[in-house]
């Protein structure tokens, strides 16, 4: 067997039976295609299955110093990244081929930074809901279409991919959507009628003979609409409301959750509506929501 044909029944083997994401699946295979060409260039351009286990540590860390060196370098994040790709391969050749690799399987990325999500205040997410229908650059579909999808990311709290992978067969929406989020995890949200409404209104006024299979939101020439599109449009509205580089598409979706414990929720709840599988992760939002009190109790007590 040839590490090509490996490679592929790794990435299968991570598609079906751990549901990674295409995007996910993508980032592995681009990684592994790194980390082979640097092997080749440093053991020698015919290495098989057999070279891949006989690796060391100085081996890795001089990929990793490659990483490191390329223009421009890849972050500390994105290094561990990449060295979880390598990593799971390595599992993948132990696992199903027994081949292992206990020289990869000890190596250790690199100290991230923890870093904690920002969210906008509410009316900075309000701001930007308003603004979107009020932008002369835009068409009344266009304007329409773009306040449906904030709106879905933030009354929501959808990731951009789960607002886009919406069908025409999927509205008119319910009370609560049936969301398919990271993993192939499945989860309900609760639907306001501001959301509901919104996505009505794009709906009756985008141009396209669309059919019940089709996306439901379109590009300007009728393709469906790009997570890039999403983010240049919130880079534009941001510029228009004097808003920092912090108010992002997925700022909206932290928004949703820091906004949501702050009202009160408890944080299992917020964990089930975010779709996350780690309490861990969620737990993040209560460090925000902290910050946010204390810096408000610094600037309205006499003595803060």
């Amino acid at each position: 067997m040839t590490i090509d044909d490996t490679r592929l029944q790794w990435l299968t083997y991570m598609k079906a039976q751990k549901r990674c994401s295409p995007r996910t699946l993508e980032a592995y295979g681009h990684a592994f295609g790194l980390y082979l060409a640097h092997l080749k260039r440093t053991l020698g351009s015919e290495i098989d299955l057999n070279d891949l286990t006989h690796l060391t540590s100085v081996d890795i860390r001089g990929w990793m110093a490659h990483l490191r060196s390329k223009d421009p370098p890849l972050s500390p994040r994105s290094l561990a990244q990449h060295l979880s790709a390598i990593k799971s391969f390595h599992s993948y050749l132990d696992l199903h081929l027994g081949m292992s690799s206990p020289q990869v399987a000890l190596m250790r990325g690199p100290r991230l930074k923890a870093t904690l999500p920002r969210p906008l205040n509410e009316d900075q997410a309000l701001g930007l809901m308003q603004e979107a229908v009020l932008d002369a650059d835009k068409t009344e579909w266009e304007a329409a279409r773009d306040q449906a999808v904030y709106l879905l990311l933030y009354g929501c709290g959808l990731r951009i991919s789960e607002a886009l992978s919406l069908r025409i067969k999927d509205t008119p929406l319910t009370d609560s959507l049936r969301i398919v989020g990271k993993g192939n995890k499945t989860r309900l949200v609760p639907v306001l009628d501001e959301v509901r409404a919104a996505i009505e209104t794009y709906k009756g006024l985008q141009p396209f003979n669309l059919s019940a299979d089709d996306e439901l939101f379109r590009a300007k020439r009728g393709g469906p609409l790009s997570p890039r599109h999403v983010q240049a449009s919130v880079q534009h509205m941001r510029s228009r409301l004097g808003l920092s580089d912090r108010a992002t598409p997925h700022a909206l979706r932290h928004s949703y959750a820091t906004h949501l414990l702050g009202s009160g929720a408890d944080l299992r709840s917020i964990q089930e509506l975010l779709g996350h599988v780690s309490l861990s992760t969620t737990q993040k939002y209560t460090q925000v929501d902290a910050e946010r009190l204390l810096s408000a109790y610094a600037a309205a007590h006499p003595k803060g």
